[in-house]
This record gives C-alpha cells, structure tokens and sequence, in this order.
C-alpha cells in the first residue's frame, strides 16, 4: 500500500485526491518535503484518541518523509467554543493556555517526532498577539457573513432562533490565517472541521498561495455513542492511566469495535477482520491491549489486562449486585450516585470521586461534573463506590 492509498484509507474526504496525488509526485521527485499543517487548542489538559486519529494521519505523512507543522492555538483558545456550547468550553485565560499547551505537546509528542527539524511547532499567537483592531478589521474583510453562516452549525442554530455570536465566526477566519501564515500545503481535521479548512483554501488563493489540500478524518465515537469529546467526558485521554484506558475501551458497545479498530489502531485490514470474525469478548480484549501498548507499552497492557480479569473475571465484583432502574437521560455523576444509594448526598458522593473512588463499567472517574448517559435498551451501567459497593443502573 502506497502513502496515497494508506491517506485514502483513514480519510473520510480528500479535497482534492487528484491534487494531493500530484503533490506527493513532484515532492518525491524534487526531494522537497510537504508541509503537513494540523492544528489543536489547547482547551483542556488531555488529548483524546478521538484528536489520535488526524495525530496518526501526521505521523503518516511524517514517516513517508514530509514535514508536519503543530500549530497549538493558544491564540485561537482563548477565543472561547465556537460550536455554540459556550456553558462547556468558555474562553481561557493566558495561565489556562500554557499549562494545557504544555501537557499537549507532551502527549502528542507520544505519536509524532516533535524534535527539530523533525516537525515546526508554532503557536498562532506569534501572529495574533501582534494584531490591532484594524488587523481584525481586515482579517474580517477575508468572507462575507453570508459564506460564514453556511457553517453547518451556524446554520442550524439560526435555524432554531438561537445566536450566532461575531466572535465566533470570526474562528474559520482565524483557522483560514493559520495556513497562510505557516504555507501549509495540506491540512489535516476531523471531518467537522471541512469548511474551516476550506476557509485556509480560500484565503491561500486571496494570499498568492498554492491553495492547501483539505483532508478529513471520521469522527471516533466516544465510549457513551456520541462524538468523543471532553465536554462529554466520554473520552480516553492519551495521558490517563493503563487501567483506565483499558477499561473504557472494554466498556464499548461490540457494534463500535471495527471502526475503533480501524481508527484508534495501527493495526492491518485483514488481521482486523480476522480478529474481528473471532469472539467479542477475545476482539475487544485485543482492541484494548492495542490502545494501551500504543500509547504506553506492552508491559503496561499486560498489567491493565490482568487487573481488568482480575476484578471482573475472578469473582472480585460480586454476583448479587443490586439494580436500580432510572428513567432514561443524561444524569450529574453525584446526582445519579445519591439516587441509586452509592452516596448519602451529592456532597459525599462528590468527595468519593475526588477521591478516586468511583469507578463506571470498571474506569477510575474523578471528575465532579461528569455526565452520565443512562440509555434505553442498553446493557446495565456498574457503578462502584469504593471497594465492594456496587449497582447496576439500567433505564426503565
């Protein structure tokens, strides 16, 4: 399988293959390497394996000899959430940024060669910390708000009567600069960043510049079925513990294990579907391994495997667990633990988890405000507060 091939084959859009196929000839004829452009905020302090996917796809590019250029945006962070979930994702302060940036570098440092001449690392500061408000004015001047509004989200929440607010559609601008100021000659996203990239096209071509190639990448689900996102706290973060990764990736629905496979793995098509012909329990087992040996080691899979049996193959959860049945819905994590009597109140329940106490389907959770999904037609949820109180929450 050649680069061209292996792209196409994690890639769910390539704008265009046609022009990326004749990129990749003349680098390799004239020895000049590709600047790979992939951009992150650093928003929180984890990457997730759902960011992994276009990671990997760098890392591709990057082993066939082209030269991935990082663009942290500690710039673009501190603009806020620019899907309409402010409540979620509100705007970081200065301190906010460089603490998760350094944590980002670290982790994606685990996938790609970050050292010199390896890789460019840039942070979009250095040209919009330099900008005045008639610079703003300009970089406005780029599109229209008629072509800004044709963002899908924007889109649909005029559709529903709700605001659109200027900063944010003032971010596929902000991403658009990005690619002018770094030359990118591809910029890789997951594929609900198309018109963002499209805008880096647009102005590249309003620059003089070559326009960039777009590629996309699917979206990995989380582990609740929704997209992987740490707003949902139904992601697997590069830098959690082997046990932790281990049992979210085992607490997956069977439906979810190919495309995870396929995504969040190295791993070749045919031996893939061999694995995936065998047991799902074997299958799942095989994915989880995988994860943490990518992104720890070998050693730290065997461990999260043998601790993961030991719990809940040798008999160390008990037979008689209990169930509460809730109504179906999304629930507050110390909410959910009082009602089902995990918790004399919100407050202890609350304590338990920062204590690292409560574990959901097996994972260590200790984050207050996790949301918990409690789905119709669905296998039981275990909860556990500490060593030997356990339920089963189901939705009926």
């Amino acid at each position: 399988m050649n680069l061209l091939q292996e792209i196409l084959r994690l890639s769910s859009e390539v704008i265009s293959a046609d022009q990326l196929e004749k990129m990749l000839a003349k680098s390799e004829a004239s020895g000049e390497p590709l600047r790979i452009k992939f951009g992150i905020d650093p928003t929180f302090t984890d990457v997730h394996l759902g960011h992994a996917v276009p990671i990997r796809l760098l890392h591709l590019f990057q082993k066939h000899g082209h030269l991935p250029v990082l663009i942290i945006g500690d710039g673009t962070a501190r603009l806020g959430d620019p899907t309409g979930r402010n409540d979620q994702r509100p705007p970081l302060t200065v301190q906010d940024v460089e603490t998760n940036a350094a944590t980002y570098l670290e982790q994606i440092g685990t996938i790609v060669d970050l050292s010199d001449g390896k890789c460019e690392v840039r942070r979009n500061s250095e040209w919009f910390g330099e900008m005045d408000f008639f610079d703003c004015l300009k970089l406005a001047s780029s599109s229209t708000a008629a072509r800004l509004l044709e963002r899908d989200d924007f889109k649909k929440r005029m559709k529903e009567n709700l605001p659109v607010h200027l900063h944010e559609m003032m971010y596929p601008l902000m991403q658009g600069l990005d690619s002018v100021k770094v030359k990118a000659d591809v910029e890789l996203g997951g594929n609900d960043q198309l018109f963002n990239l499209h805008m880096g096209r647009q102005m590249q071509e309003r620059a003089g510049q070559r326009p960039q190639v777009c590629i996309t990448t699917p979206l990995l689900l989380g582990t609740d079925g929704r997209k992987m996102s740490k707003s949902y706290g139904n992601h697997v973060g590069l830098n959690a513990e082997p046990a932790d990764i281990y049992g979210k990736v085992m607490s997956l629905s069977d439906e979810g294990m190919a495309e995870w496979f396929r995504l969040a793995t190295g791993l070749p098509d045919d031996q893939i579907e061999g694995v995936l012909a065998g047991h799902p329990r074997e299958a799942k087992d095989k994915l989880a391994r995988t994860i943490v040996a990518d992104v720890h080691s070998e050693h730290a899979a065997e461990a999260a495997a043998a601790a993961f049996v030991a719990q809940f193959r040798k008999k160390e959860v008990p037979d008689d667990i209990p169930l509460k049945m809730v109504e179906a819905g999304s629930y507050s994590l110390p909410a959910l633990m009082k009602d089902v009597g995990l918790g004399q109140s919100t407050s202890e329940a609350r304590r338990l988890i920062q204590g690292g106490g409560v574990r959901i389907n097996g994972h260590v959770v200790n984050d207050v405000k996790r949301q918990v999904e409690v789905v119709a037609d669905k296998e039981p949820l275990l909860l556990q507060a500490g060593k030997r109180r356990f339920v089963h929450v189901q939705a009926g």
